[in-house]
C-alpha cells in the first residue's frame, strides 16, 4: 500500500516548504554573527551526540595563539563565566588585564601561550608566566576549556603542556592562579 500526494497536495506542499525556507531565512538573517555561530555549533553538536559513533575521533590540536586568539579568550571567559556563574564584566575585564600584559610584556623563555582546538575550532587556553613574588615558581592562569569540548582530555594536555614547559624553562614549582566560584 503506496501513500502520494494529488496534484493539489504537491502544490501545498511546496508552498508550505518554501514559506518555511523564507522564515527560518528570516530569522537566521535577524541574529548577530555571533549568534549564528552559536547556533550552528549547536546543530553540530547535536548532529555528534545524536550519530550512531559518537565517539568518534577527533582532532585535537594544542598551538600556540595567533591572532585573534587574545581577543576569542577574553571573550570565552567573559561569557562563560557569566553563563555559567552568574559572573559580571569586572571578571571578564580582570582577564583582559592578564591576557593584555601577557601580550605586552611576556619573557617568550619564561612565560608562554596555548590556544587548544577541536577540529579547527578553538576550544581552550592557558598560559604560564612568572609569579612576580616567587621568581623560581610558575603560574597557571586563565585555563579554560569550552563546554562543547569538555571531556574530550582538553584539560589535562593543556596542564601537562603548561607542566613540561615550566620544566623545560627551569621552574622549580607552579602554582594555580585561580578565581573561587
Amino acid at each position: 500500500f503506496t501513500l502520494s500526494l494529488t496534484a493539489a497536495g504537491r502544490q501545498a506542499f511546496r508552498e508550505l516548504d518554501r514559506r518555511s525556507k523564507q522564515q527560518a531565512s528570516d530569522m537566521l538573517s535577524a541574529l548577530p554573527d555571533a549568534s549564528r555561530e552559536d547556533l550552528l555549533d549547536g546543530i553540530e553538536r547535536a548532529k555528534r551526540v545524536l550519530a550512531a559513533d559518537a565517539r568518534e575521533v577527533r582532532n585535537i590540536v594544542i598551538r600556540e595563539p595567533q591572532p585573534g586568539d587574545i581577543g576569542w579568550a577574553i571573550e570565552r571567559h567573559g561569557r562563560l563565566y557569566a553563563d555559567e556563574f552568574g559572573w559580571n564584566a569586572e571578571f571578564e575585564a580582570l582577564v583582559a588585564t592578564l591576557f593584555a600584559a601577557f601580550a605586552t610584556k611576556h619573557d617568550p623563555a619564561r612565560e608562554r601561550c596555548w590556544i587548544a582546538e577541536v577540529d579547527g575550532k578553538r576550544a581552550g587556553c592557558v598560559f604560564v608566566v612568572r609569579n612576580k613574588e616567587h621568581r623560581n615558581v610558575a603560574q597557571l592562569r586563565c585555563l579554560l576549556v569550552d563546554p562543547s569540548a569538555r571531556g574530550l582530555g582538553i584539560g589535562q594536555r593543556l596542564v601537562e603542556r603548561c607542566v613540561s614547559f615550566a620544566r623545560e624553562a627551569g621552574y622549580g614549582g607552579m602554582m594555580l592562579w585561580t578565581n573561587d566560584v
